[in-house]
């Protein structure tokens, strides 16, 4: 009768290392998988905002006018977003001059960045419930040379 208890406890548990299986892949693996996924989203936009802001900083002090410095800031930012994968939101970027006139030798130039980084597949639904995006700033201050040639001054 022994054997026959042992046979019947073995049938009985087939398939459910199965189940368990599929119970814990989806309750416990897929939370733990979009969390990881969107730590890394997060990441990869502050590391954006980061190198932007002091590749926008470098392009905007070596320019010879402001205009061009902004237009070169820009650019530089969107590269530095196009190496993450992430597009530049329009109108984050702020350039102002701190003190004196921009780029006037000495002064000081400050760039900053200021977004929100949307948490990767969020339903529409879930969305409006639960915030689904991240703020993420950066700021940076460059000096600009002192022995450069003021704006606008004859070469």
């Amino acid at each position: 009768m022994g054997r026959r208890q042992h046979r019947r406890s073995r049938v009985d548990d087939r398939g459910a290392a199965m189940i368990e299986f599929i119970v814990i892949g989806v309750g416990v693996i897929v939370p733990l998988a979009y969390l990881a996924i969107s730590a890394v989203t997060v990441q990869a936009a502050a590391f954006a905002s980061t190198q932007a802001v002091r590749e926008a900083g470098r392009a905007f002090s070596t320019s010879t006018t402001a205009q061009e410095g902004r237009a070169r800031a820009r650019v530089a930012a969107q590269l530095a977003f196009a190496d993450q994968g992430i597009e530049l939101p329009a109108n984050a970027l702020r350039i102002t001059c701190a003190e004196g006139e921009c780029l006037a030798p000495g002064s000081v130039v400050d760039v900053e960045l200021d977004w929100s980084v949307p948490l990767p597949w969020l339903p529409g639904s879930l969305a409006a419930d639960v915030p689904a995006r991240i703020p993420i700033e950066a700021t940076h201050r460059v000096p600009v040379d002192d022995y450069r040639s003021s704006p606008g001054a004859p070469s």
